[in-house]
């Protein structure tokens, strides 16, 4: 079906590239509200983008991160959050250009699950929010790039514990991309 999407995608002068990315997840402000907290992880970052035009690109992803949760008579307790966004790219150089940096912006889904539960059963509290960011990608050898991503994820707070306010995780992430 890539190969498809991608083929698709050639004849109309566009260009797809897939990446895999990891990094940190810096939580700010993770009280969650009730005495649980929500502190900084790892990350690992799949995206598919499609530049469509000249300074401009879509990208659609999925994102795992790995955190831990502290609340009353536990601390350290490994949780799972699991993130898919749509974001709008806009380049500051041409396709050609051998270092591209970019601004993205788009909408966001975090589903936190809790340990002892699973997404996989429908497990876990699920908030929708927006994304922000940037970075910059650069051609390394033929199709190949390298990238480098800084994003924040504002959502709401998980588990309806009485935290007011918004939750912000910041992406830090370095990867590498592939071009058709």
């Amino acid at each position: 079906m890539v190969f498809f999407f991608a083929l698709g995608a050639s004849a109309f002068g566009q260009s797809f590239e897939g990446s895999v990315s990891g990094g940190t997840s810096h939580i700010s402000s993770g009280n969650l509200g009730s005495g649980y907290s929500l502190d900084s992880g790892v990350r690992l970052t799949f995206r598919m983008t499609l530049n469509t035009r000249e300074h401009l690109g879509y990208e659609f992803g999925y994102a795992y991160n790995r955190s831990h949760l502290d609340g009353q008579g536990f601390s350290g307790e490994g949780m799972g959050i699991h993130q898919g966004f749509g974001d709008v790219l806009l380049y500051a150089t041409p396709q050609e250009a051998r270092v591209r940096p970019f601004v993205a912006g788009g909408l966001n889904f975090s589903n936190f699950v809790p340990p002892g539960q699973s997404a996989q059963y429908g497990q876990g509290s699920t908030k929708f929010g927006i994304n922000y960011g940037g970075g910059v990608k650069f051609k390394v050898t033929g199709p190949w790039q390298l990238r480098f991503d800084v994003r924040q994820f504002n959502t709401g707070k998980p588990f309806d514990l009485g935290g007011s306010g918004r939750l912000l995780q910041n992406e830090f992430s370095v990867g590498v991309s592939y071009t058709l």
